[in-house]
């Protein structure tokens, strides 16, 4: 099943506007309110089959798309497409943060933070070589994390003092317990074979409360993908996330001692709720140099992450820099321990 979003008014094909928060229609600059859509795929049951041939609606070309393609634009003519059979049922999102950043709006951002380099060649930071920029829309699971932790340990106080001609060390031991329950709330996690954990991680956070309800209009002329791995799948990886503000959080509740020896340590991890969303992000393809760099944006925030080239000259300088000033500093000092000159 396909579903475009017509104006009312002129019939033309209606895409979602980020500024607007709307369907908008570029033909006549007629808007819809989106919330005033039914949810048409919350109880719909879809066959799954991959191999269904799917036809714009406009033109009647036939849609090429990867099998976890949700939403989409028809190469023909351009329409917005969303593929409901892969948003129904069990693989409809509850939750979506939709666009507020236009793809004007991210290009002129993009090429602002390329002129920000430190250590970016000059031809990066000048050339406007933006290849593709894309608005995806990518499926996350948002864990709600329950962490009980017990701990055992033994912790000791050192104290030293002087008495007449004698110096002493006291050593105190104490045994400490801990009873800890944590509450993680919304930790995300990208469920998308396709894209990069690590880029993904880096655009965090997302305001989370800007989450709706999900509702189809929201993709129309962006591209969307279903999830690749299920919450289960996920969850060894949502509990590596916490798992260093777990550690952090237990030394905090052991501070004042010299030193502290874990006898036992019990986390026990679980999922209380998962929610399959979908968030926002401008894919950015970057031609430099005859090689091509990929960088995200988060499209609610304009946060962008990805590696640029290096100029290996500014590079350079920028060490021989730290070293002058580093030598500069230890000629001071030694001209103030000896008195002396240069």
């Amino acid at each position: 099943m396909i579903l475009q979003y017509k104006c009312p008014s002129c019939g033309s094909d209606m895409s979602f506007n980020p500024e607007s928060g709307e369907l908008s229609c570029q033909s006549c600059g007629k808007h819809e309110n989106i919330e005033n859509y039914p949810e048409e795929l919350r109880t719909a049951s879809f066959s799954e089959d991959e191999a269904n041939e799917y036809h714009c609606e406009n033109c009647g070309a036939v849609l090429i798309t990867t099998a976890e393609t949700a939403a989409t634009s028809c190469g023909f003519c351009g329409a917005g497409v969303v593929i409901a059979d892969r948003l129904s049922g069990h693989l409809a999102p509850q939750k979506v943060i939709p666009f507020t950043i236009s793809k004007e709006e991210a290009i002129k951002a993009f090429q602002k933070w390329c002129r920000k380099g430190l250590l970016t060649p000059k031809g990066f930071m000048t050339a406007d070589r933006i290849k593709s920029i894309t608005g995806m829309y990518i499926p996350f699971w948002l864990f709600d994390l329950n962490s009980k932790v017990q701990v055992d340990a033994e912790c000791t106080k050192v104290r030293t003092y002087t008495q007449g001609d004698y110096i002493y060390t006291e050593t105190k031991y104490y045994d400490a317990f801990r009873d800890i329950n944590l509450e993680y709330i919304k930790v995300p996690v990208d469920a998308s074979e396709k894209m990069n954990d690590e880029l993904m991680d880096k655009l965090e956070p997302y305001p989370y409360d800007q989450l709706k309800d999900f509702k189809t209009p929201y993709l129309a002329g962006y591209i969307a993908e279903k999830y690749n791995y299920t919450d289960e799948e996920l969850l060894p990886r949502a509990k590596d996330k916490i798992s260093g503000y777990i550690e952090s959080y237990i030394s905090s509740t052991l501070t004042g001692y010299h030193s502290v020896n874990y006898k036992n340590k019990h986390i026990d991890t679980r999922n209380v709720n998962s929610d399959y969303v979908l968030l926002p992000v401008w894919m950015v393809s970057y031609d430099y140099n005859h090689s091509e760099y990929t960088f995200v944006m988060n499209g609610q925030t304009g946060k962008i992450v990805g590696k640029p080239p290096i100029s290996t000259g500014k590079v350079a300088t920028w060490f021989s820099g730290i070293a002058a000033g580093t030598f500069l500093a230890l000629k001071c000092v030694s001209y103030l321990m000896g008195g002396g000159f240069w």
